[in-house]
């Protein structure tokens, strides 16, 4: 069978129904041609007017000139193509419930108002509604992988309620579990994160995946939900990670020295913010190669602990952490604007710092960024072998950024593009695991109406029994 090239309407209408005509074939081929590729690999660099072949689920060849028998041509010329967007810690059962605190005072504040107000009233429909409509408006702005910390889950259908929601929206998904702050719940976490393993990840289509999500203190919580010697067994037990929040300030410098003394740092495990942590546990937490989750404007919004993302101490500890959206009740949902957040941030700090004396800023640069939202981002969710770089072999999770749109023309840098001029909106196309979940710019398989009633029907209950 000769290609089925569409340069004439390309991304169009035809060549998704080509593509998806052929969704039962394993060797699939779909050849997206003459982009500029940032792969993210830093063995294959930037590629002008090159190449990328999908079969199957997989990214099979990167470069120039490439031919495919058989294959959907997609003529991708004016676009920039990427690794799709990682997000490494994300409560996305709020999202019902967004920018309902858009100039939140504190952490005390988010924390009374839907940790200890909103959260005990939601039903199992409520989180699989918050949970979907997350990973519908991840992927349309770009965001092929997310780490949901569901950390209210008060049942057992609460949880299946949050994981079928990813594997509904076929997003690669990370279901971080963790029991509610405040209410009453079933007390079947932490056991029942070994059903969860057992019905729903096998290991092998690592499009959903499971961790245990906790606290780094006592403080929140309390005892039974903070990180340690416990819950370490538990998941080492059961061969998953372990994403920890609340990382911040002197209580969970303590904390981390004393994982340290436990031997519970490593690789396996992921600290959320991390703001305000002394010099002592960075280092700990830099030779143990203990995984780090900014939330950029998570920390300066809301005013965590120094209320400064802690890039520049992650860097100096040897530590290129991922990006994370955190809490859509008083935040963005999108990873471009995290970019730009901890780019701006960092940069003003490193000239502040330099000012007035002969010392050169350290500055990061737009491609670090582009690094920590792809590449780290996949290291920081223990997909790095799966994700992160359009690397042959790793799976295809990649974006079609239209770079000659108004915001975007010319391209002149093809990374200083997506990380600075794009938005959700030049996302023309999102591929996970080799399906098309975007295309022509409109997210696939949704009913809008249908989910916009049942996402308003869900906030209006909820703030219902709030008494609003």
């Amino acid at each position: 069978m000769g290609s089925a090239s569409i340069a004439q309407n390309p991304g169009g209408a035809d060549t998704l129904e080509e593509i998806r005509r052929r969704s039962g074939d394993p060797h699939r081929r779909i050849l997206l041609t003459g982009a500029t590729v940032v792969t993210m690999d830093p063995g294959l660099g930037i590629l002008d007017r090159a190449d990328v072949l999908v079969e199957g689920n997989t990214i099979a060849a990167v470069g120039p000139g490439l031919e495919a028998d058989g294959a959907v041509v997609v003529d991708a010329a004016g676009t920039v193509l990427t690794p799709g967007f990682v997000d490494t810690h994300r409560h996305a059962w709020q999202s019902q419930l967004r920018r309902s605190l858009p100039d939140v005072d504190d952490l005390a504040s988010y924390v009374t108002t839907t940790l200890a107000g909103y959260a005990p009233l939601y039903g199992p429909e409520d989180m699989y509604i918050g949970t979907r409509l997350a990973a519908l408006s991840a992927i349309d702005s770009g965001i092929t992988c997310m780490l949901d910390f569901s950390h209210n889950s008060r049942t057992r259908e609460h949880s299946d309620a949050a994981v079928q929601a990813l594997l509904d929206t076929g997003i690669r998904g990370v279901h971080a579990s963790m029991g509610p702050h405040f209410g009453d719940w079933d007390r079947q976490w932490p056991k029942d994160l070994a059903r969860l393993r057992e019905r729903y990840t096998d290991g092998s289509g690592r499009m959903l995946t499971l961790r245990a999500g906790a606290l780094a203190t006592a403080a929140i919580g309390g005892p039974d939900l903070a990180y340690g010697p416990g819950l370490a067994r538990i998941a080492k037990d059961l061969d998953i990670g372990v994403s920890v929040d609340a990382v911040f300030g002197a209580p969970s410098s303590q904390a981390v020295l004393e994982w340290e003394e436990q031997g519970l740092l490593g690789p396996h495990l992921t600290l959320i913010h991390a703001t305000g942590l002394t010099d002592r546990a960075w280092q700990a937490i830099g030779t143990t190669g203990t995984t780090v989750s900014l939330a950029p404007t998570s920390d300066a919004q809301i005013g965590l602990e120094t209320a400064v993302p802690a890039i520049d101490e992650a860097l100096a500890a040897g530590v290129r952490p991922g990006l994370s959206i955190d809490v859509e009740v008083a935040l963005a949902g999108d990873m471009f604007t995290q970019m730009r957040t901890l780019h701006t941030v960092q940069r003003m700090r490193a000239v502040n710092a330099a000012y007035g004396t002969d010392a050169e800023p350290a500055r990061i640069g737009v491609h670090d960024v582009l690094d920590f939202a792809t590449l780290q981002g996949a290291r920081t969710n223990a997909l790095e072998e799966v994700a992160g770089s359009l690397t042959p072999g790793k799976r295809a999770d990649l974006l079609v950024i239209r770079a000659e749109d108004l915001n975007n023309m010319p391209l002149n840098d093809p990374v200083g593009t997506v990380v600075l001029g794009s938005d959700a909106r030049n996302v023309t196309a999102v591929l996970v695991d080799g399906e098309p979940r975007k295309w022509d710019g409109q997210v696939l398989d949704v009913d809008l109406a249908a989910l916009r009633a049942r996402v308003q029907d869900s906030r209006d209950r909820l703030r219902g029994r709030m008494g609003h």
